[in-house]
């Protein structure tokens, strides 16, 4: 299996656990306790609950679970023990979640986590969050007290009785679904349900806590034939609809059109479709944030990302020439929308295509909103378009006005005035190694936004969700670990030095498990977002925003990783040229100017 491969290599199973085949025969005879007792026969009617939902993992196609053991979630790592799912130990839960994260959203396939009750399960609350912010499938499973203690101060009891933690409340805001599961009666009520959360579109995230004694007690396993264990197919779009017809008229009349392109697109694979409708009626594209890379940024069709930490062109192009804009699969959220900024949109016609009903027209009105899939409705737009293209001359003097539109933007939005020519030649470096194949996960977002073109082939993943520091080592590892082993992309984990002193024990996980990653820290010695903020908003009247970093190269010889200062260009031509950044691990710091700040005002 992918996971596993990447992980594991070569390696003896046993070396993995830290047994040998001698350990384990012994250590099943001295167990006393009667319902882990071996042989266990797979034909068995009755297995235990902590095997059921090992199984019930596996049915759902999880190949690699993200945790930390404790003493309340040991009887299922026990059965994880013999099963084809491989565990990576994170060095806290956060991590775990977030790694699950990571593995979910490069691969669209679940990601799991697990951890023991109390503190383990609070633990992953941020990563869930992160998960469920993202419309992500991850499967969190944490222990519980038994029963049998509930409201009566059990050692880490979360059942919500007695003054206990309610960790059904605490969870309920950010799960699709979640239960604890009192009793094993009622598991295949509990698991269809979670199943269908998970496989759903969009789906979200789901906990399940099986307290010690339930995951123990026996339970059917049958029952697993009747939970489903694959997504359905997306609705069909009607090959005749009137609504791709109109949508193919309005892209007809329009004089300029321009294709707002959300993550939407990628998560239905419509790439190509959006790329041959551009060129065919040659469209401009830009993209949200969450969806850059979704239109080679090498295409003379391409605007760059739209949204108030980009450079400008893509605003500044639709205001002064769209009279039509159609949105694929973007939420229209602050970023992109320059907090709702009414100039954007003023004066045009829109159209907008969303599978999920709630983002149709819920900040503009739109003159077409389609619900739909976007692979399908475009489709559907390009069968009505087909003989159809634009003229040469007109393509032509279209690519001139967006190559001249590119090259000039107004001061307003000229983000960077001077002193961060290092990062851009960075970045640039970075597309030139890596054209094809590269996976990044980016937490620090305004400099690649703007410095970095992401082609076709490349996978950029900007810290979105509720944008929090920390996430990006951990999610990058679960990425890594989603790819298969023979694919080996080159991955890399982009982030201030503030967000990594949150995640960087992190890089430890990375090392005990053998997985290639490149992490890339910003040194400045400050939380550069809240001193940009001081600086233009607080009268420079900064407080706790500076701190001391460690030596960053003594910190990578610890860990036992390779370890590269960026200080110059020749530095840049020298870890481009001489570092292994596809099959090694490596802490690449880049030493910026701390009063240096990107010219833009979050108005926060």
């Amino acid at each position: 299996m992918p996971g596993r491969l990447a992980i594991d290599g070569a390696r003896p199973r046993a070396d993995r656990h830290g047994r040998d085949d001698m350990e384990k025969q012994v250590s099943a005879r001295v167990r006393d306790d009667a319902v882990d007792a071996r042989p266990r026969a797979d034909d068995l009617p009755q297995i235990a609950a902590s095997e059921l939902i090992v199984r019930f993992l596996e049915r759902l196609g999880v190949e690699c679970i993200f945790g930390m053991p404790g003493a309340h979630i040991l009887p299922v790592y026990d059965r994880l023990y013999d099963s084809g799912i491989t565990t990576v130990l994170a060095k806290h839960e956060q991590g775990a979640a977030f790694m699950a994260c990571g593995y979910a959203r490069a691969s669209g396939r679940i990601g799991a986590c697990i951890a023991t009750a109390g503190p383990g399960a609070t633990n992953l609350v941020t990563g869930i969050a992160n998960a469920y912010a993202d419309r992500l499938p991850v499967l969190a499973i944490t222990g519980e007290a038994p029963t049998y203690l509930f409201g009566k101060g059990g050692l880490q009891e979360s059942s919500g009785e007695g003054g206990s933690i309610d960790q059904t409340a605490l969870f309920k805001p950010i799960t699709r679904y979640n239960r604890v599961i009192e009793r094993t009666d009622y598991l295949e009520n509990v698991l269809n349900q979670a199943a269908h959360a998970l496989l759903a579109e969009p789906p979200g995230p789901v906990l399940l806590s099986l307290p010690f004694n339930v995951q123990k007690e026996r339970a059917d396993a049958s029952l697993l034939d009747r939970i489903p264990d694959r997504r359905a197919a997306p609705p069909p779009f009607p090959a005749d609809s009137p609504a791709a017809q109109r949508l193919a008229e309005m892209l007809c009349a329009a004089r300029d059109p321009v294709i707002v392109a959300g993550y939407g697109c990628i998560r239905s694979g419509a790439q190509a479709e959006l790329a041959r409708l551009s060129e065919l009626l040659a469209i401009p594209v830009t993209s949200s944030l969450k969806a850059k890379g979704v239109i080679s940024e090498d295409s003379p069709m391409a605007l760059g990302s739209l949204g108030v930490t980009s450079s400008g062109h893509a605003y500044k192009y639709i205001v002064d020439h769209a009279d039509l804009v159609v949105v694929l699969g973007a939420s229209f959220n602050e970023r992109t929308s320059y907090l709702w900024d009414p100039t954007l949109l003023a004066g045009k016609r829109i159209a907008q295509v969303d599978s999920d009903a709630s983002q149709l027209e819920k900040v503009f009105r739109a003159d077409l909103a389609i619900r739909g899939d976007i692979r399908a409705v475009l489709a559907g737009v390009l069968e009505r378009l087909e003989g159809q293209g634009g003229d040469a001359y007109v393509c032509d003097r279209l690519r001139e006005k967006i190559a001249a539109a590119m090259a000039v933007v107004a001061s307003d939005y000229a983000l960077f005035q001077s002193g961060f020519a290092l990062v851009q030649q960075f970045f640039a470096a970075l597309a030139g190694r890596f054209p094809r194949g590269a996976v990044i996960f980016d937490d620090n977002i305004i400099f690649a936004q703007n410095f970095y073109s992401v082609a076709g082939g490349n996978r950029y993943y900007p810290n979105s969700g509720i944008s929090s520091l920390g996430h990006a080592i951990p999610a990058a590892i679960g990425a890594r670990l989603a790819a298969p082993a023979d694919a080996r992309p080159a991955t890399f984990a982009i982030l201030g030095d503030g967000g990594f002193q949150m995640c960087g024990m992190e890089l430890m996980t990375a090392v005990n498990h053998a997985v290639p990653l490149n992490v890339v820290v910003f040194n400045n010695a400050t939380m550069g977002l809240i001193r940009k903020n001081q600086h233009q908003q607080y009268a420079r009247r900064f407080i706790s925003c500076d701190f001391v970093n460690p030596d960053f190269e003594l910190l990578a010889r610890a860990f036992g990783i390779r370890h590269k200062r960026v200080e110059n260009a020749a530095d840049i031509d020298d870890l481009f040229e001489r570092y292994d950044l596809t099959g090694a691990i490596n802490l690449i710091e880049i030493v910026i100017d701390k009063n240096l700040f990107p010219n833009y005002s979050s108005r926060r």
